[in-house]
């Protein structure tokens, strides 16, 4: 007489361990990635609860405090679905900057930049700097991270999240040009048409490659 086997084994896949999800479809790779990304927006928004300590500007301060509002969201959304393998209950949300798209360009004399000498010397100048270099490291990581990510709705939400990293890298660009501290050189006008104007369109034939 044949014997069913009820036993919780009886119901897993080869692939699968005891006491795993079929929802939990992470690989080891992606499982570092995932928590070195998840650690360094921990780092982020610490430090931008240090920087909000010594930010002067009140359109800085906005600024730090929409963009650390926002991160905390997103950290909310990966934990979620890192956790789980899911979906997330609160979808990646789309950051909107304040700051209009124009650049001011050109050099203006400035003083010699050197370390602090104490706390007591921070700017919003070298705050700003601060946000910029956490916000790019940020979009960087995800961007790499999202590349070699197992699980679909993890990777999609590492990728969907990148472009929100670089707006906000922009925003904190235009805070910083706007203010002079971050300022743009451009080419001399001769030198910037021969660049421009070094590339030409490939032509389209509609037919795959022979």
């Amino acid at each position: 007489m044949h014997m069913q086997n009820n036993s919780p084994q009886s119901a897993m896949t080869p692939n699968m361990q005891p006491g795993t999800s079929q929802f939990n479809n992470h690989g080891g790779h992606e499982i570092f990635d995932a928590h070195e990304v998840l650690a360094g927006m921990i780092n982020m928004l610490d430090q931008y609860q240090m920087y909000q300590q010594h930010i002067q500007d009140p359109e800085l301060k906005g600024i730090n405090e929409r963009q650390h509002s926002f991160v905390i969201q997103a950290y909310n959304t990966m934990v979620d679905s890192f956790s789980t393998g899911q979906d997330p209950r609160v979808p990646t949300q789309q950051y909107t900057m304040t700051q209009n798209n124009e650049i001011v360009y050109g050099i203006k004399p400035s003083q010699p930049k050197k370390p602090n000498a104490s706390v007591n010397q921070l700017s919003d100048q070298g705050l700003s700097a601060y946000m910029l270099g956490n916000t790019k490291a940020m979009s960087t990581l995800l961007a790499m991270t999202a590349l070699e990510m197992t699980n679909p709705v993890l990777r999609r939400i590492m990728a969907d999240s990148v472009p929100n990293f670089i707006e906000m890298s922009y925003e904190i660009f235009l805070y910083q040009n706007k203010h002079g501290y971050y300022q743009v050189p451009q080419l001399m006008q001769q030198d910037m048409n021969s660049m421009l104007n070094g590339y030409t369109k490939a032509p389209q034939t509609g037919q795959g490659m022979h």
